[in-house]
């Protein structure tokens, strides 16, 4: 497909709501129903509105934003403009975002409404040409000025979606091709900020025309986002709408809502990380929730407790997903509703086979490709692997290697093509809400006045969710305590890196050559 011909992801979607204008595409968290016309006319003037702001190729518009509709349409809306777009996500503070929004280069800074408290933290922090709200701003500043970005009443900046309001909804026809970018995500880093995986449109575009070569449903899906927007729930909103179906936002992940919403919307899809599941199978209003709409309920981020995963399918029917797949590659293996059923009542369950045009390969530390059986590094070769880390190609060029992507994780393959995972090659910690470096954990620590010595490690628990742990040295004459610790990394890191276990020790153990054994800290502190 040559660039003339190139219709952007983006695209795509606004195109299919603006074909029905009339279906319900969005029902927001609060109850409020929007058609497909009018999100796309949004969307649209939004898109020229950004243009007119300076948004384009080559850019980035940044958001700081939730699962609203407002983020949505952002999101569309500076795809279409040729900007590059970043998420800010929640749970990270703000000295941490601020250090994103710079190294990303933001040309536009959009906040929507359920984070306008977090961008009174940001905006102090940072130096960005222009930050607009997506709706009615918060009120004026402290001084009764317009604020930040511009000269509208509020204390953050102009209200972009009323300003976009004299704009045709049509689409601003900026010219796109497959190698332009389309988003940078950020993953946990070691040394500060954390690292950005860049995406662009090629790669995005094509999932658009896998799925719809693949089978159709009967009806259109109707989705729960219960999950970020910024994360896997924004991509199967994505596809979603592309496929005539209609998604709602829920703030975030409750589960009693989450089964209510079921019910009530007759929902079809949905996304959750292993241990949100867990909190359905546990919640008291599971038994008398109609799940029988539920045709999908997609599950991956981290390792699972097949036990668990095992009684989910017996709760909620043959409907259970399991997707492998990482920030730099997109999609990896899945495991359907049938295969699961093919793996019994015990043992452990595999993440599931190849996708058809995703290449995997177990290798050994010398490279050698392993038999099946035998566990090694997993690499991946697709159409859909990141372009690089942002502005970090040595850290590129450690991980992509003649089309490869070390994965960094370790697992084997059985006979039958089923892969399987064992472990993490890389020191990361995956919690709900995201990933933790411990190093970035480790070096805030020993700022701490009463702390001497520590090391951070991921625990997981009897049904294979990680959990943060920190084991720590006192400073003479101190005696730190969990409470005081989790409000000092919260404070200077947000509260996704804060301990949820705080174990004091006399020393800590090193291993041969000279690095903490955190092995033996999981072993020597499990309780």
């Amino acid at each position: 497909m040559s660039d003339r011909e190139f219709v952007s992801g983006p695209a795509l979607i606004l195109r299919s709501l603006a074909s029905h204008p009339e279906r319900r595409a969005i029902t927001s968290a609060d109850g409020v129903e929007i058609t497909a016309g009018d999100f796309a006319a949004t969307a649209y003037r939004l898109a020229h509105e950004l243009v007119a702001r300076g948004a384009g190729r080559g850019t980035t518009v940044t958001l700081l934003t939730g699962n609203t509709p407002e983020a949505l349409a952002a999101r569309y809306a500076a795809g279409l403009a040729g900007a590059r777009v970043v998420n800010l996500y929640d749970g990270m503070g703000a000295p941490v975002l601020a250090e994103i929004v710079a190294s990303v280069d933001t040309t536009v800074l959009l906040v929507d409404a359920e984070r306008y408290a977090g961008a009174a933290e940001l905006l102090p922090l940072i130096d960005v040409p222009t930050v607009l709200t997506l709706g009615p701003g918060p009120g004026p500043g402290p001084d009764g000025t317009g604020g930040t970005g511009g000269t509208g009443g509020s204390g953050i900046g102009e209200d972009a979606i009323a300003a976009s309001a004299v704009h045709p909804a049509t689409d601003p026809a900026v010219p796109l091709g497959p190698g332009d970018d389309i988003g940078i995500r950020h993953t946990g880093g070691t040394t500060g900020i954390p690292k950005g995986i860049l995406s662009l449109h090629g790669p995005y575009r094509d999932m658009f025309d896998a799925l719809l070569a693949g089978p159709q449903d009967e009806e259109p899906p109707r989705l729960l986002a219960a999950t970020s927007l910024a994360h896997l729930s924004g991509v199967l909103a994505d596809v979603t709408l592309q496929r005539g179906g209609s998604v709602v936002l829920q703030r975030t992940f409750d589960p009693g809502e989450v089964l209510a919403a079921i019910e009530r919307e007759r929902i079809t899809d949905l996304w959750a990380l292993p241990p949100l599941i867990y909190q359905l199978l546990d919640h008291p209003a599971l038994a008398r929730t109609d799940l029988s709409s539920l045709r999908r309920l997609s599950y991956g981020g981290c390792a699972a407790s097949p036990a668990r995963i095992r009684e989910a399918v017996k709760v909620f029917g043959p409907v259970l997903v399991s997707l492998y797949g990482m920030s730099e590659a997109q999609k990896i293996a899945y495991l359907t509703p049938e295969e699961h059923a093919r793996f019994g009542e015990d043992g452990p369950l595999p993440v599931g086979r190849p996708f058809p045009d995703v290449e995997v390969e177990v290798r050994a530390a010398d490279g050698t490709v392993l038999p099946a059986g035998e566990q090694g590094e997993i690499h991946v070769r697709s159409g859909t692997l990141m372009a690089g880390y942002w502005k970090q190609p040595e850290l590129t060029a450690k991980v992509l290697r003649g089309g490869w992507l070390d994965t960094g994780d370790i697992g084997y393959f059985d006979a039958d093509g089923y892969l399987y995972l064992a472990d993490r090659l890389k020191d990361l910690i995956i919690v709900v809400g995201g990933h933790v470096y411990p190093t970035e954990v480790e070096e805030l620590l020993l700022t701490h006045p009463a702390i001497a010595q520590c090391a951070v490690y991921g625990v997981r628990d009897d049904q294979q969710a990680e959990h943060v742990h920190a084991a720590v040295v006192p400073a003479p004459g101190r005696q730190p305590d969990l409470e005081d610790v989790r409000a000092f990394v919260t404070a200077n890191k947000g509260r996704l890196y804060a301990p949820e276990a705080l174990h004091l020790v006399d020393a800590i153990p090193l291993t041969a050559v000279g690095k903490p054994d955190k092995k033996r800290l999981r072993q020597a502190l499990a309780h």
